[in-house]
């Protein structure tokens, strides 16, 4: 950032109290959330908050038998915190960088790990990407969300945006594959061989395949996750 006084460098740092929507961006990589009620985050994703502000871990049946079940399977990128009460949150998330959509009647789905903070108007769901299983290990999940109202993801650096067009498929890293449109069902390609498993391993041997119409969100980053039972 370069040389400051302590008094330049709490003027260039310090957050803006004159923005005061529900979601904003406080940096790039900062999300603050002026609340006045509740909201649902990633566990672990709070760095700070002023106001009085409760937090809840997700309890069991929060969402229903059925998510409990898909939560089970899905080991633990899915933790959800409920923060209730009023005044400024902070939330962050390993320094990737933060995105705040604002959907309206619209849906997408996220992957598990990239996904910071929803409203709770937001209605979710886990969706299990059981073709992946016994091939990767972790990360074989996502939330689809929709409705009306304020999310917030997150990635490696910039993100960028494919078009997926009719008669055109996109294929993706799993690795580095973010988000894409709700109407989307990515399928898997896999391509094991003796040659593939030489060098760095299968990563470029199982790829996403979107087809249809909509878009597909990627980040410049290749993202393992461990398994929750290593």
């Amino acid at each position: 950032m370069g040389k400051f006084s302590l008094h330049e460098f709490i003027n260039k740092t310090q957050q803006d109290d004159n923005e005061n929507d529900y979601f904003e961006l406080e940096t790039e990589r900062v999300l603050e959330i002026n609340l006045d009620g509740e909201v649902w985050s990633k566990m672990g994703a709070m760095i700070s908050y002023i106001g009085d502000i409760k937090f809840e871990r997700e309890r069991v049946l929060e969402h229903g038998l059925g998510k409990m079940f898909k939560k089970a399977l899905t080991g633990e990128g899915t933790q959800l915190m409920k923060a209730k009460g009023k005044g400024r949150l902070y939330l962050a998330d390993q320094g990737k960088k933060v995105t705040i959509f604002d959907l309206k009647n619209e849906s997408i789905c996220v992957n598990g790990n990239d996904l910071l903070a929803f409203e709770p108007s937001i209605d979710w769901d886990i969706h299990l990407m059981r073709k992946m299983a016994g091939i990767m290990s972790g990360g074989l999940f996502n939330v689809t969300l929709k409705g009306t109202g304020k999310v917030a993801i997150t990635t490696h650096f910039e993100p960028l945006t494919l078009l997926v067009r009719p008669g055109e498929t996109v294929y993706t890293d799993p690795h580095a594959t973010v988000a894409w449109s709700g109407n989307l069902a990515p399928e898997f390609k896999t391509d094991i061989s003796f040659r593939t498993f030489i060098g760095r391993g299968s990563g470029e041997s199982i790829q996403m395949a979107f087809s249809g119409e909509g878009f597909v969100i990627i980040q410049p980053f290749e993202e393992v996750y461990m398994s929750s039972e290593s």
